[in-house]
């Protein structure tokens, strides 16, 4: 028999807790800086309250599709509300423990696990059919599935992945002689290709990076699953640290820093910019001929690239490893416990993600540049008109069938463990620790954590 989730309250009551003082008392008072009174153009129909993130351009990409959807019915007014990022999750938190949540929420935050453990937000499987079950089980991407489950339950839907590949200038690569349809095949030979692509001025110093392995804090997860590695394996429901795959796929990334020199190449990234949705990207710059990056810079580069010849090509795997293998993150939807109207809630959900009409949808992922959960949303005509306006966007709408694709593991602490496996890559590549020193200590505070959690749990029922 399913077991019923923890008060709203009780739950709260323990996140605040959590949160610490600070924070709660900050929250509180975000809180009370919002009207009390919403606007509504529908006072008639049962208003559903969606919060979400988003600032700029895609908000005004949320209201438009929220007048869609209150324009398509009559029994339900959404009504959208941008919470700033910073306190998003505390604001949250605070309305579900004060028992006046939102009726949904748009999130993008490392939070399903932990929130669906503590009972915070509701399972979706009691608000779906069973012919929805199958067709969501169906139709919908493997990596989008797995983003939005927990322990065998659905908690989220996505409606924006985010995909990663490669970005090579054109005009590089003729320079350097290389033919951009014989784009290599695995990382060793791309890593070639790079060499061939650096440039340095005359005291020694990097001013132009061929090709590293890197993206921020994901270089570790991104490129391990490509090795045959990863964190978690979703055969046996395990995570996967300290394995043979991993330490060859840390090692491989400390010998790409190394050969280039750690001092030079930290040097070399701390006088870079990086502005997301502005030009300045060192790709657009001419500070990297190829790099990893996500889909949203085809759009940056539409705007902003001033004609500057390129192409996107899938991350190639090293000798023997995985094709169309790395990590996946994005944005979805939640439906916190205490939603007053869950099944507008449910309705509203269908109508963004495509679940219900696949072609209405597509235009919505058009305005917001933003990979759909489904072939059917992607086969299309408004997505299809989109791609062939935008070649370079297909590369990684093509990767999204890959069961290579993996999401954050699905553990109550994923902010904790990806912080710690971002540590132990930058201890590696700042040469303070050596990869297998930082996969033993990556392991150790990953079971310090389970366990504390695991013993908390335990005595907190």
């Amino acid at each position: 028999m399913e077991t019923e989730p923890r008060s709203r309250i009780e739950c709260g009551r323990r996140w605040a807790g959590r949160l610490g003082v600070a924070t709660v008392v900050m929250a509180g008072l975000f809180l009370l800086a919002f009207p009390s009174r919403e606007i509504r153009k529908h006072p008639e129909r049962k208003p559903v309250r969606l919060w979400h993130m988003w600032t700029a351009k895609w908000k005004e990409d949320v209201d438009r599709i929220v007048a869609e959807f209150n324009a398509s019915q009559n029994t339900y007014e959404v009504i959208a509300l941008s919470v700033p990022e910073s306190a998003a999750d505390a604001k949250f938190l605070l309305a579900v423990a004060g028992g006046d949540p939102p009726d949904l929420m748009a999130q993008w935050n490392q939070v399903i696990p932990e929130w669906a453990e503590n009972g915070v937000i509701m399972p979706l499987d009691r608000l779906m059919t069973l012919e929805e079950r199958r067709a969501f089980d169906r139709d919908v991407y493997p990596v989008a599935r797995r983003m939005g489950a927990y322990r065998g339950k659905l908690y989220a839907i996505p409606v924006g992945l985010d995909v990663y590949a490669c970005y090579c200038r054109l005009d590089h690569l003729r320079e350097a002689g290389l033919d951009p349809d014989e784009f290599p095949q695995t990382l060793e030979g791309l890593m070639d290709w790079g060499e061939r692509l650096n440039r340095f001025d005359d005291s020694g110093r990097l001013t132009r990076l061929g090709f590293l392995p890197f993206i921020s804090q994901l270089t570790f997860p991104m490129f391990a699953p490509a090795f045959g590695g990863g964190f978690f394996d979703w055969e046996r429901g395990k995570l996967t640290i300290d394995t043979p795959e991993n330490l060859r796929a840390l090692r491989f990334l400390y010998e790409a820093r190394e050969k280039l020199g750690l001092r030079n190449v930290i040097r070399f990234y701390s006088g870079l910019a990086d502005g997301v949705g502005s030009a300045a990207w060192p790709f657009m710059s001419g500070q990297f001929s190829i790099c990893v990056d996500g889909q949203w810079r085809v759009g940056q580069l539409a705007k902003y690239g001033g004609g500057i010849e390129y192409m996107t090509a899938p991350i190639p795997p090293p000798e023997g490893g995985r094709r169309h293998a790395g990590w996946v993150g994005g944005n979805f939807l939640v439906i916190p416990t205490g939603a007053r109207h869950t099944e507008g809630a449910w309705a509203f959900m269908k109508f963004w993600s495509g679940l219900e009409n696949p072609e209405r949808a597509a235009r919505f992922y058009t305005w917001g540049g933003w990979l759909p959960l489904s072939r059917a949303v992607a086969d299309a005509p408004a997505y299809q008109q989109y791609l062939r306006e935008r070649p370079q966007f297909r590369t990684f709408l093509d990767l999204l069938p890959s069961e290579n694709l993996t999401p954050t593991p699905p553990v109550p602490y994923q902010t904790f463990l990806w912080d710690r496996v971002r540590e132990a890559y930058e201890s590696v590549s700042l040469g303070h620790l050596k990869p297998q020193e930082a996969i033993a200590r990556l392991k150790r505070d990953v079971s310090r954590e389970a366990g504390a959690r695991e013993q908390w749990t335990h005595h907190g029922q």
